[in-house]
């Protein structure tokens, strides 16, 4: 456990920090905790690149759990201090599209970097790092968000607000929740390309375990 403390320690607070953080809008599209979350991918990769994927999966798992219990008390306390006024920020909806779509994306990214890790240093993280967070992007706006998955997880105020048909940033009218999700996904590219950095410092050319 030691070993993977600080793996351990940074999911935490970047978990913490997207729960409290993506409450907050910048714009129309876009909340802060898009510029937070998708650097658990590079903890992620890095815990695979130097402890190997079994590590890396206790990570995960240790996010998850932090992450249902941010969801929790996200949506206790919203609901304690005003109850008559403002709807929940963490709905169940919210909630189980967050946690679906982090398990599933984490997993796959620890799967596919560790099937690609004997490349060249960039193929692994930038590969696992895409496919994962074009998951997590799907999953979670479908499952938090869509009008398709409310005959199974029903509606909540946020249903009506993000099925609406909107101009988007990319010159054509959508649904809220698919543009939402593009800008998103938009971002998460980005960073993916920026991690590489710290990736590259961090574990410079060490060589990886044998699992």
């Amino acid at each position: 456990m030691t070993r993977i403390l600080p793996g351990v320690l940074a999911m935490a607070t970047i978990v913490v920090a997207s729960n409290i953080l993506v409450q907050f809008f910048i714009g129309d599209w876009l909340t802060w905790g898009a510029f937070t979350y998708p650097f658990a991918f590079l903890v992620t990769d890095l815990m695979n690149r130097i402890h190997g994927k079994e590590a890396a999966r206790k990570v995960v798992f240790f996010g998850f759990i932090v992450g249902i219990i941010c969801s929790f008390i996200g949506t206790r306390v919203s609901v304690e201090i005003a109850p008559d006024f403002i709807a929940p920020a963490v709905t169940l909806r919210v909630a189980i599209g967050s946690a679906t779509a982090f398990l599933v994306a984490q997993l796959v990214d620890v799967a596919i970097f560790d099937r690609l890790r004997s490349g060249a240093w960039w193929r692994a993280p930038l590969a696992s790092t895409l496919v994962g967070s074009t998951l997590d992007t799907a999953l979670f706006f479908f499952i938090a968000f869509s009008a398709p998955a409310s005959g199974i997880l029903g509606t909540d105020h946020n249903t009506d607000f993000f099925n609406e048909i909107v101009a988007t940033p990319f010159g054509t009218d959508l649904t809220r929740w698919i543009g939402t999700a593009g800008v998103d996904w938009c971002v998460k590219v980005a960073l993916a390309l920026v991690a590489l950095v710290p990736f590259r410092l961090i574990v410079g050319r060490r060589a990886a375990p044998v699992n």
